[in-house]
């Protein structure tokens, strides 16, 4: 510390007018003067809201973390950024990531803080904060909410991937009214985010894995008394780290980044972890491109048993022993000397872990299901690439061809998918348009469309859909997402017409449509795109530089790091 100075003295030890006015404004919370004399100064970025169930707790575990820091001899200060409430906000949380994203950066650069806590839980709100502080990099650790406890619905354990199950039930009689509610009333029982392997706990396993959270943090339940302990140990470790000067560029390396790739192919984890990664590689400047996730060519196996690829929940995960347990598993696949938050290797995280449960969390040799990780297409019709989830598809679908039923937009889909005159049958293939980063905008969780009904009276369960929007982390099935370039810059989706035939190959990580390079020339000079720019706003600036989604989806001009220097000093 005295080698270099507290970034916080920049504030609190000033002498004069401006010394005066920094400590005098903070001290009318009650604080004693001596909490402002070279203690080092740890903020607390909360995205606790009541519109965002998932982080409705996160007032009582900031207090946990200022306990930690208390004790370690630092000052705590919380602090409030943009909330992402995945459930409620619309037209969809993935258009406000970025802006969350400056919010946190701007919030941490402009204040007097030497380290940061990140509070974070749905969906959004992870990669948002990691995504914000990375541009500012600073001393940081991860705290996550936690996952809810599972559901319990008629003699059954239920989460947020029944869902779908759920509505597909009502649509053909076999739920009623009734039963639905009773079925709601049974899934969200206690605080904390979706209960399955979705996007948020796919966001907790990837802070966890990259080496940015203490080790168990991705899996202890939210309502478990062991969450706070964690929150405790997190505020204790951030002030050694502000001591030791440990940042987040000396953390995301390449290698760290590679080791959260392999997890999330062993867990399972959500297609939307590729755009997130990417976005927070592109802040600090490490090469990531989406060839990096074809995992499943590297032949990692799935290794946990969870839903929506299997069939236990996170609070089984925890207790089989959690993510340590499963890393531990992957120790020859992995980076073991990349350094952690904790300043050791990640593999002091993992060494001495336990598994109890080998149902849950299958051994390397004899893994769960030998398919697993992300698949990468490429072909004429997504010439950027789109990505898939083979662990959650139908094996019989993994080759097909079929005939392309086609949707302008999600309007149109909604408006046309139960027409009982839609020509369509199970070999169709489902393709919407407009989906994507800035033709909806936000690219949504859209792209595992509804089976149409007609069919799901048949019986038909699973069908190929292709989009250029996203999927929940929760949701299953043969869908190929991410389309690039998206249909409203003008990519080939664009241009796909009802009769096209389109063939699918996973194993050969092929996606084709069966048209003339020459017919494809032909269709695109005379597209009228189907894009309407927002005329002022957040929207506006989001529509007129966000990059595509095999980029990450952030905007262009908050590629990289500004660092964590106040640009101007008006006192």
């Amino acid at each position: 510390m005295e080698d270099k100075p507290l970034r916080s003295r920049q504030w609190f030890g000033k002498q004069g007018k401006d010394g005066f006015i920094y400590r005098a404004w903070m001290k009318n919370q009650g604080i004693p003067a001596h909490q402002l004399q070279g203690k080092p100064v740890i903020g607390i970025c909360n995205t606790w809201s009541e519109l965002t169930p998932c982080n409705a707790h996160f007032r009582e575990l900031a207090q946990s973390v200022k306990n930690g820091i208390y004790e370690a001899g630092g000052y705590p200060v919380e602090f409030p950024v943009m909330s992402l409430g995945e459930t409620l906000i619309k037209p969809t949380a993935m258009l406000y990531r970025n802006l969350v994203s400056m919010d946190v950066e701007e919030s941490i650069r402009a204040n007097p803080v030497d380290g940061v806590v990140l509070l974070c839980g749905c969906d959004k709100t992870t990669p948002a904060l990691v995504m914000g502080a990375s541009s500012v990099d600073i001393p940081t650790i991860v705290v996550s909410g936690g996952p809810m406890l599972t559901g319990k619905y008629r003699g059954r354990d239920i989460g947020t991937s029944d869902i779908w199950r759920f509505f597909a039930d009502h649509q053909t009689g076999q739920m009623s009214d009734e039963d639905m509610y009773i079925a709601e009333a049974c899934m969200a029982r206690s605080q904390g985010h979706c209960a399955v392997m979705g996007t948020a706990s796919t966001m907790a396993c990837m802070v966890e894995s990259i080496g940015l959270s203490l080790a168990g943090n991705a899996a202890i339940p939210a309502a478990d008394s062991r969450r706070k302990a964690l929150a405790h140990l997190s505020g204790n470790r951030i002030v050694d780290m502000v001591r030791e000067d440990l940042k987040l560029s000396d953390i995301l390396t390449r290698q760290a980044f590679e080791n959260a790739i392999t997890v999330n192919a062993a867990i399972g984890g959500s297609t939307n972890f590729i755009i997130h990664l990417l976005a927070i590689a592109g802040r600090v400047g490490v090469n990531l491109s989406m060839d990096d996730f074809n995992t499943a060519v590297r032949k990692i196996p799935l290794l946990a048993n969870l839903q929506p690829s299997g069939k236990y929940f996170m609070e089984d995960f925890y207790y089989a022993g959690g993510l340590p347990a499963l890393m531990k598993e992957l120790h020859t696949q992995l980076n073991s000397e990349a350094i952690t938050v904790t300043g050791n290797p990640i593999s002091h995280n993992y060494e001495n872990a336990e598994c109890f449960n080998r149902e849950l969390i299958s051994p390397i040799e004899n893994p769960f299901n030998p398919i697993a990780g992300i698949v990468v297409l490429k072909g004429n019709l997504c010439e950027n690439g789109a990505v898939m989830k083979p662990s959650a598809a139908s094996p019989a679908l993994m080759q097909h061809s079929g005939r392309a039923v086609v949707f302008e937009n999600i309007e149109d889909f909604n408006h046309r998918v139960n027409d009982p005159d839609l020509e369509v049958d199970k070999d169709s293939v489902l393709v919407l348009k407009n989906a994507g980063p800035k033709g909806y905008p936000g690219m949504p969780e859209v792209g595992n469309m509804l089976i149409p009904k007609k069919l799901m009276d048949e019986g038909i369960t699973d069908m190929v859909r292709i989009s250029d929007g996203r999927m929940s982390g929760t949701g299953f099935g043969t869908v190929v997402l991410h389309v690039s370039p998206e249909a409203a810059v003008g990519g080939t989706l664009a241009i796909v017409q009802n009769g096209d035939m389109i063939t699918l190959d996973v194993p050969s990580g092929v996606l084709h449509l069966h048209v003339s390079d020459e017919e494809i020339a032909a269709r695109k000079s005379t597209l009228i795109l189907d894009t309407h720019i927002s005329k002022r706003g957040y929207t506006y600036l989001y529509q007129t530089h966000v990059e595509q989604a095999h980029l990450g989806a952030d905007l262009d001009f908050l590629k990289g790091s500004s660092g964590s220097e106040v640009a101007r000093d008006s006192h």
